[in-house]
């Protein structure tokens, strides 16, 4: 590892840079899947959200009017149903821990915000690259609205 190298003491130290530095790269915002659905929303006639809104779990989009909030995991850190990926193999009880904190901060997010009276829509990051109109449609229900594809037909 190349000097000056700071940690935060949570997470063991990778044995590769390579791997740290590709750690380092993941945002937690604005990710691909994010922007891909917002554009197909927009796209779709159901802009009008907004983004990071402040309610338990800062849903990575929100319509505060409608009080629907979505939000757009990434398969591995979210440990996706449909996906199942595998632990990674080296620090293996690391990992376990922090995807089970991460999987029950969610339940937590979710039940909060339906106690409040939200609408909870979760699309994941392997449903935007393969099923995208679906997880429009998803949204649009969640409003109450028909999306509408780019040739101005109703998706449903």
């Amino acid at each position: 590892m190349s000097e000056g190298y700071l940690r935060d003491g949570r997470e063991p130290v990778p044995a590769k840079e390579s791997t740290s530095r590709s750690m380092r790269s993941n945002k937690g915002r604005d990710t691909r899947p994010e922007l891909v659905l917002r554009k197909a929303l927009c796209e779709a006639g159901l802009g009008g959200y907004r983004l990071q809104w402040k309610v338990p779990g800062r849903p990575d989009i929100a319509y505060p009017g409608r009080k629907v909030a979505v939000f757009v995991n990434g398969c591995f850190w979210h440990r996706c149903p449909v996906c199942d990926l595998p632990l990674p193999k080296s620090n293996v009880d690391f990992w376990r821990t922090k995807f089970e904190r991460n999987v029950e901060r969610d339940r937590r997010n979710i039940a909060s915000l339906e106690s409040d009276g939200w609408t909870v829509v979760t699309v994941w990051e392997c449903e935007v690259g393969k099923d995208l109109p679906s997880a429009v449609r998803r949204v649009g229900s969640a409003l109450g609205k028909r999306p509408k594809s780019r040739d101005n037909t109703d998706l449903i």
